[in-house]
């Protein structure tokens, strides 16, 4: 089993060389891989951890770690980058392991009797443990970071401020959020837009966190928050908005989920879809999936496109914000890490492990593997009055600052 391992191991180190690390095995022996001081120690405590490897890939490896059999110290997010190498991924595993990742996906669909559970297994675990991570607006999606001074705060009104102005948001207009969250999206841009917003959320916890924050704004008249799926939601709307939600919508119910938009968005209004994304069919984390975020499916962008076209959706702009994902996460993870005591204290230190693994290897993949984050702009049917080049999104406005300084939470020395 060791020597096999070893083998792995040099194969890994020799396809990424600029990687050194070191490895513990369960006998007391260690082994330096790379040239350089380490930039991870991994130590694998048990034989049977590294055996789990072996016979369940990521799945193995996520459960051996979160039990605390494996041992990381140092970049995490190094040993990821090496893990989602090919070599390792590609590894075949026996039928059984195969099968019990299907089922789990089969039992996982998201169908409107099984969503709100899965919904609910993520984002109901409560808003003190979310603000520990997050930032004040509680934004649980990709941030938009103009530089490396930006702050999270800074880079998630950032963000909002970019997709209005992507919408082309004016006062009066109906703004649809499909998967509002804590509803920061429908409070800036009713604050600072003037717009009058709906948003649904099958998390009970974000509703009840949301409506409280529009009460406190003074925005009830604004903006409503539905505890509903967005396909039982009714009435047309200018605008529709989704945020961070289309990851859980599921392959299956992507040509519904395009076919509610239509129905949802006016003829020529303007939708965007803000989504974790990749150009190429290939398998999910199945770690991930089963312990973190039951019922997701990353789309494959291709996929997305053409089940817009079957609904005359017409795709306007792609923007792929993949490092601006990397980067928010690498917040999060400093803010997790800096609260992780009071968030063992909430759960255990299990569930520590296992998000801090899920935080960090996301931002690997994000990194380095195969994962996007697609903002993508559509009109519903075709609409000849769109601005001919993308001169609004980035030209200096007079009233950039101001919008920002209305939120109460910036104030920029610099124009949008």
């Amino acid at each position: 089993m060791k020597k096999t391992l070893q083998k792995l191991l040099a194969e890994l180190s020799a396809r990424l060389p600029d990687v050194p690390f070191e490895v513990c095995f369960w006998d007391g022996q260690t082994e330096s891989f790379g040239k350089h001081h380490p930039s991870f120690i991994l130590t694998f405590k048990t034989k049977t951890a590294a055996k789990r490897i072996f016979s369940r890939g990521s799945m193995g490896f996520g459960e051996e770690y979160v039990n605390g059999n494996i041992e990381v110290q140092g970049d995490f997010q190094q040993l990821v980058r090496i893990g989602i190498d090919p070599r390792f991924q590609d590894m075949k595993l026996p039928p059984r392991t195969r099968a019990s990742v299907l089922w789990q996906h089969i039992l996982s669909l998201n169908t409107l009797k099984r969503s709100p559970g899965n919904i609910s297994r993520h984002y109901d675990l409560g808003n003190d443990f979310y603000e520990c991570y997050l930032d004040r607006s509680m934004t649980y999606s990709c941030a938009y970071f103009r530089d490396g001074t930006d702050t999270l705060e800074e880079a998630q009104e950032q963000k909002y401020e970019h997709i209005c102005r992507k919408l082309q948001l004016k006062e009066g207009e109906t703004l649809l959020d499909i998967g509002c969250g804590w509803g920061g999206m429908l409070l800036y841009a009713a604050r600072c837009y003037g717009v009058k917003g709906v948003g649904c959320t099958l998390s009970w916890k974000q509703a009840e966190y949301a409506e409280e924050r529009v009460k406190q704004e003074g925005l009830k008249e604004a903006v409503t928050i539905l505890r509903q799926d967005y396909r039982n939601v009714k009435g047309q709307f200018d605008k529709l908005v989704s945020i961070g939600m289309f990851e859980h919508v599921g392959k299956g119910f992507i040509p519904k989920f395009m076919k509610r938009t239509r129905s949802l968005l006016k003829p020529g209004g303007i939708g965007l879809i803000h989504t974790v994304g990749k150009e190429r069919d290939t398998a999910g984390d199945p770690f991930t999936m089963r312990y973190v975020f039951p019922g997701a499916y990353i789309p494959v962008l291709d996929h997305v496109i053409r089940a817009m076209g079957e609904e005359e959706l017409v795709p306007v702009d792609i923007e792929n914000l993949r490092l601006h994902y990397a980067s928010t996460l690498d917040e999060w993870g400093k803010r997790f890490e800096a609260n992780s005591g009071r968030i063992e204290e909430m759960f255990d230190a299990r569930f520590v492990r296992m998000w801090r693994l899920f935080l960090n290897g996301s931002a690997a993949a994000f990194r380095w593997g195969n994962i996007r984050l697609y903002q993508i702009l559509f009109t519903n049917g075709l609409n000849n009055s769109l601005p001919m080049t993308r001169e609004h999104l980035y030209r200096a406005q007079g009233d950039s600052e101001d919008i920002l300084r209305k939120t109460g939470a910036l104030s920029l020395p610099r124009n949008f």
